[in-house]
């Protein structure tokens, strides 16, 4: 119990006020200046006896940052239903009327989303009740925006998947010219997928994917969202499948 009031008065001490008046620190409410005094003093003496006080108290803390994070990037998810789930302009991959959506969030120049596309091919093969809503996350530099660009410009001319699965067996950049050599082998019209590319309502649609993954507060791709469950990183083939037996028996 000791130790419990010990972890309890360290994080009290620990919570940030504001400024007072003269730019002055406040006191913690409920503390006046010398009982504050009294419980540094038994703090000090205490962590010199039992340093592992504060090792529990820094675990308490972060634990209570990540119950916070966690409760707010579920109510963003919530709050952004319609545009993770129900964009008509979203690329489509598996059965568009299946049971279950996966939203992916992938950048094409990603290492993790490469070593993700194999499973997520496999588990569209294995279950054919699977909706795939694409989010392009171009976060890795210029090239990674090209790339996101012609995808986009490619869904144009109903080409959007062959120049993902080009783009995403890659291993090398998708320069300009590695672009247009793999989109001619998809079957894609080169100049008018550049022309396309250049269209401010494909950048505009990335815009609104990154604004969407800052509510998100995603730190990185890829990301998926399976039902109403956030799953960052790249996802074994067992695993993506629990987690679709777990949606779908929530309906």
């Amino acid at each position: 119990m000791k130790r419990i009031l010990m972890i309890g008065a360290f994080l009290a001490l620990c919570t940030p006020w504001g400024p007072g008046p003269a730019g002055a620190q406040e006191a913690a409410p409920g503390f006046t200046p010398r009982q504050r005094e009294e419980i540094v003093g038994i703090l000090r003496e205490a962590l010199r006896t039992d340093p592992s006080i504060l090792r529990d108290a820094i675990g308490a803390m972060q634990e209570a940052q990540r119950a916070e994070q966690e409760g707010a990037r579920r109510a963003a998810l919530a709050a952004s239903r319609d545009a993770l789930f129900n964009d008509a302009r979203d690329p489509i991959k598996g059965n568009p009327r299946g049971d279950v959506t996966i939203v992916e969030f992938f950048d094409a120049r990603c290492t993790y989303c490469k070593a993700l596309y194999p499973n997520m091919q496999a588990l569209l093969q294995r279950d054919g009740n699977v909706r795939v809503v694409m989010k392009d996350l171009p976060i890795l530099g210029p090239n990674s925006v090209l790339a996101s660009r012609a995808l986009l410009a490619a869904q144009r001319q109903g080409k959007y998947e062959p120049l993902y699965d080009a783009l995403l067996k890659l291993r090398t950049e998708p320069t300009e010219s590695v672009i247009q050599a793999e989109a001619q082998r998809a079957g894609l019209d080169w100049p008018r997928l550049r022309r396309d590319m250049e269209d401010p309502a494909i950048q505009a649609r990335l815009e609104a994917n990154i604004a969407l993954a800052q509510r998100l507060q995603l730190e990185g791709t890829p990301a998926l969202i399976i039902g109403d469950t956030l799953v960052p990183g790249a996802v074994e083939l067992p695993e993506l499948q629990r987690l679709v037996a777990e949606a779908r028996r929530r309906g």
